[in-house]
């Protein structure tokens, strides 16, 4: 057993936010007991002592009753304990605003896509943009949307239709004239515009020309409904209430913008926020931290700035990453789109560390995760003293010299979880089986010894930290193929990788992913051990309850 009373003592209090509940009262010690708890920091135990929101003991039932005789005890029954899942890369503020939209995701998605299209346009008040989210054109039964049917659906209205990866959209004529695009336009730089047999624009629009005219990131588009933060406040919460319903207890919101940082802020002041929540800032708004003279790390344990957003390439899921070597691809150029040339990336990443921030770099293809650590390798020779760790967001193709040169530099690898099993297929149609068997090589970077972080760029991608365990101990895809053996990791290794690996790309490795004194209280209790699971299983394993700073924040019987 720990050292109890030394850590009672030494346990500092968590935010008033979390401990409200309990401020008209000194809080007591509280024993959590279950038949097996898995604390990634020693040995399986039963018990866990929590004070003030952390950890202060862990050990046997009746070793802690006896250090702590006036402790309240709370029975999780034949449950398995482990850490709270920590998503080190997913968007859940563009989910608040999705609920007040229509995303192809969720609801009915038995209807075809074009009917919940028509749908939308039909129930959008005539003059307003209608705004479509969640396009997967592969599961589209009638065929890719393009132009022209966007046209027959809504003639004369501007409709644009957002693919599920947010890195491109279809849009019917009268939304692109409105946007400034015409048939005879280039390819804006970092981008491309879709074309037909004949040169025409089909529609869609990839990368830079996407989302720097229109992404919510860089500002309040016209054509997305324009919803306050007040608006925003409780659809956060029915975010919260989804993700602990997996399991998750902290996440990073891998692109945000001044308004889902004050979202997040609002929320948090009105008790709203029951999930910890790292941020990285978009890029475009570098100068107003380095004015503020804000670094990595700035805030508290349940909002806090992690680094700054940046993009190299395009979308693994949507066939446009930067690579080495032509793949087959439906989109972009024979190899791929570098979304930010070698000079800007550059100079940003350069800013952004010698202002003691981290950088999280969005890289996908091997061609843009070499230019990636180009970058940080520069910086780090240009400034020293900033030792923080920077990221490589999805870093989803690397090979010996890459990974080596990953280890060198001290950067985090925050590759997809779940991918291989959600989107395989589409990996093997873009890239073909050699480059797809080696997508997410979760098992050479953890060989090389490199910490590597867990993430779903949900809702790009399935949101289940258990499908992503499962996946990475099988590396089988939806359809049964197992894509990529080599990669597989120890269901201990990937649970390793979603809790404390992400807690390492978040700075906060000193705070939680693993259970032991001095750690946040952030757990979940399973129906089963993942341990003794058919590992094909791992998925179907129910969530009982999830905790955050020793608080029931989600029961399965509520």
């Amino acid at each position: 057993m720990t050292n109890p009373a030394a850590a009672a003592q030494s346990a500092s209090p968590v935010p008033a936010a979390a401990s409200a509940a309990a401020s008209h009262r000194p809080e007591r010690v509280r024993i959590f007991h279950a038949r097996a708890i898995t604390t990634l920091a020693g040995p399986q135990t039963q018990a866990l002592a929590v004070l003030a929101g952390r950890i202060v003991a862990t050990g046997g039932l009746a070793e802690l009753s006896a250090a702590f005789p006036t402790a309240d005890r709370t029975d999780l029954g034949d449950g398995h304990v482990v850490p709270g899942f920590h998503d080190a890369h997913c968007h859940p503020s563009c989910l608040a605003e999705t609920k007040l939209r229509l995303h192809l995701g969720s609801g009915d998605t038995s209807v075809p896509p074009r009917e919940r299209v028509a749908a939308a346009i039909a129930a959008t008040p005539p003059g307003g943009w209608v705004t479509v989210e969640g396009y997967d054109p592969r599961a589209d039964p009638e065929g890719r949307l393009d132009r022209a049917a966007l046209d027959a659906l809504a003639p004369g209205r501007p409709v644009v239709v957002i693919h599920f990866s947010c890195h491109m959209a279809v849009a019917n004529s009268p939304a692109l004239e409105l946007a400034g695009f015409r048939d005879g336009d280039p390819a804006p730089a970092g981008g491309d515009l879709g074309r037909d047999a004949t040169g025409r624009l089909d529609g869609w629009i990839y990368e830079r020309a996407w989302f720097d005219e229109w992404y919510r990131a860089v500002g309040e588009p016209e054509f997305l409904p324009s919803h306050s933060i007040e608006d925003l406040v409780e659809p956060l919460a029915e975010v919260c209430a989804d993700l602990h319903a997996t399991g998750i207890t902290s996440w990073c919101d891998a692109l945000v913008t001044p308004k889902e940082l004050r979202l997040y802020q609002l929320a948090s002041e009105r008790g709203r926020l029951t999930a910890r929540v790292g941020m990285l800032l978009w890029f475009r708004y570098l100068d107003e931290l380095r004015r503020a003279g804000l670094r990595a790390g700035f805030g508290d344990e349940w909002v806090r700035v992690v680094g700054v957003k940046l993009m190299a390439d395009g979308a693994l899921a949507g066939g446009t990453c930067l690579c080495s070597r032509p793949y087959r691809a439906e989109t972009g150029g024979d190899n791929g789109i570098q979304v930010m040339g070698d000079e800007e990336l550059a100079a940003t990443v350069e800013a952004a560390h010698a202002a003691g921030l981290r950088v999280g770099v969005h890289a996908n293809g091997d061609l843009a995760v070499g230019k990636v650590l180009d970058a940080i390798e520069r910086a780090r020779a240009l400034h020293p003293r900033n030792t923080v760790n920077h990221r490589i967001e999805h870093c989803s193709m690397v090979d010996d010299a890459l990974i080596e040169r990953i280890r060198r530099s001290g950067v985090t690898p925050v590759p997809f979880g779940s991918f291989v099993h959600g989107h395989g297929a589409k990996l093997i149609g873009y890239y073909g089986d050699e480059r797809a068997e080696q997508v997410c090589a979760h098992r050479d970077l953890l060989d090389a010894g490199i910490t590597v972080a867990g993430s779903s760029d949900y809702p790009a991608g399935p949101l289940n930290p258990l499908l992503a365990v499962q996946t990475m101990v099988t590396r089988r895809t939806a359809d049964g193929r197992v894509l990529g053996a080599d990669q597989r990791l120890t269901v201990a290794q990937a649970l390793e990788v979603y809790t404390a690996g992400s807690a390492h790309a978040t700075g906060e490795s000193h705070l939680k992913g693993r259970l032991a004194p001095g750690m946040l209280a952030d757990f979940v209790v399973l129906g089963a051990s993942p341990f003794d699971t058919d590992p094909d299983g791992i998925s179907e394993i129910p969530v009982r309850s999830t905790w955050v700073g020793g608080r029931r924040v989600w029961s399965a019987d509520s």
